[in-house]
């Protein structure tokens, strides 16, 4: 039976400055403003550090991901990676069906 920690982990946001400033405000202290250029590093010191349960990344980030970020986040249970919708611009919303498939490996959809 696999061990059950009764610490639940921190929380950590990647996004660009308005995200982060909205995640501030509502009181998450890991909060790290990226761009273009820095996404890809700060995601992995995210993934790699062990610190986190949660990493809320701003779907703006995924594109500017290596094809290997972007499969272990796909991948990944802990943490569990969920991409948000940015602030402003165009955004993509996974379906409920498609993240359960994604995390758990579960289907929701009923052969008909």
């Amino acid at each position: 039976m696999p061990e059950v920690s009764s610490d639940p982990g921190r929380t950590i946001v990647l996004g660009e400055r308005e995200l982060a400033i909205g995640f501030r405000l509502i009181g998450l202290k890991d909060v790290i403003d990226v761009t273009p250029e820095n996404a890809a590093a700060e995601f992995g010191k995210a993934m790699s550090s062990g610190e986190f349960s949660l990493v809320l990344a701003s779907q703006s980030i995924r594109p500017r991901l290596t094809e290997n970020q972007r499969q272990e986040a796909d991948a990944s249970l802990k943490p569990l990676v969920v991409f948000v919708p940015t602030p402003t611009g165009e955004f993509e919303v996974e379906s409920i069906a498609a993240l359960a498939k994604r995390v758990l490996g579960v289907s929701l959809v009923i052969p008909g």
